[in-house]
């Protein structure tokens, strides 16, 4: 648009430069004895003036007619096809620019979705040792049970045989006392079932 107003202020400048060079001979027509002082250029009573301005006037009109009909379509083609040049390359910039954004979008998106994973990656195996470690405590804690449960029975049993052992010695001990205090032997029940009597008094 603004290369077709220039073309047109030019065409536009150029006619208004043809009909000066057009008024001038009528100029020295209409006032043939005008002498501007100090000026001979001007001085259209002599017909060597007259006629410079005439050819002169001639050349310009060929000259602007030739530039109007293959120099100026020209020009005007060249900055046409620059400016559609340009605006072709504004658009493959302009999509160029679309599809960076658009990669860019994708790879904010491509690490959004990273970390999320990541991140459900690492809840995962938390989980997962979190709820290893518990089994492993209910096993250790049934172990110990099993074990503490195995050396109470164990404890009663070895505590039953060393009660058994207290009795018997001490009844043996008994018989042997008596039978040296008072030179006879007591009977085995008697001292048996008084030795169990102490025994239970004192939560033996």
């Amino acid at each position: 648009m603004a290369r077709a107003v220039m073309y047109d202020n030019i065409r536009r400048a150029g006619t208004l430069l043809a009909s000066s060079a057009l008024a001038l001979p009528l100029m020295a027509m209409v006032a043939p004895g005008a002498r501007a002082e100090g000026m001979p250029q001007l001085d259209f009573g002599n017909p060597y003036v007259i006629g410079q301005v005439i050819w002169g006037a001639g050349i310009f009109l060929v000259l602007y007619f030739l530039l109007s009909r293959s120099a100026l379509p020209k020009v005007e083609k060249v900055l046409s096809l620059r400016r559609q040049t340009i605006e072709t390359d504004l658009g493959i910039a302009h999509k160029a620019k679309t599809r960076a954004d658009e990669a860019v979008a994708d790879l904010h998106e491509a690490r959004r979705k990273a970390l999320a994973d990541a991140q459900a990656n690492v809840d995962k195996v938390v989980e997962e040792a979190r709820l290893a470690a518990a089994r492993q405590t209910e096993e250790m804690n049934a172990r110990l049970a099993t074990e503490i449960q195995d050396a109470e029975t164990r404890i009663a049993q070895a505590r039953g045989q060393a009660l058994a052992s207290v009795r018997e010695i001490s009844t043996t001990t008994a018989e042997t006392l008596i039978h040296q205090l008072s030179g006879i032997a007591a009977p085995a029940d008697f001292v048996t079932a008084k030795v169990g009597s102490a025994a239970a008094a004192r939560g033996l």
